[in-house]
């Protein structure tokens, strides 16, 4: 089994990361109104809106800045269609992806961030911090665990 600061070097997401992001992205797309417009990017910038809010208090605004552009940049060297994405200064998402890719390429960039949460405060923090944000995942979280 990888070391969690294996992964940090790698464009290669740890595994239980991608999976943890996979799950986020489903539950905010099911929570979108499935009738709207860019239902997937929105579930995308959910997620990603969710964390900064949570990790602003952790790290500071800029702090999930740099952490997001570096997961970012990770995460375009897998999924070079998230070139039209930029980390504004606040550390929000700008740019749309192409909707029919959005929830696997936005699992790429969630997955790369988780992992490098993963690396730098522990699994066991990111996952405390994933479920205030998504309380209903304690069950998911336990399998991801395992």
């Amino acid at each position: 089994m990888a070391s969690p600061g294996e992964y940090m070097n790698r464009t290669l997401p740890n595994p239980r990361a991608q999976v943890l992001a996979e799950r986020l992205l489903q539950c905010e797309a099911l929570a979108g109104n499935s009738f709207a417009e860019n239902t997937n990017n929105v579930a995308v910038k959910s997620v990603s809106e969710k964390l900064r809010h949570r990790l602003r208090t952790l790290a500071g605004s800029v702090g999930y800045r740099v952490l997001l552009v570096r997961a970012l940049n990770l995460a375009k060297t897998r999924a070079p269609t998230l070139s039209s994405v930029q980390v504004n200064h606040d550390g929000s998402l700008e740019g749309l992806l192409e909707e029919k890719q959005a929830i696997a390429v936005g699992a790429t960039l969630i997955g790369q961030l988780l992992g490098l949460l993963f690396t730098f405060i522990g699994e066991d923090l990111t996952l405390r911090i994933v479920l205030d944000s998504w309380p209903d995942l304690a069950a998911d979280i336990q399998k991801i665990e395992s």
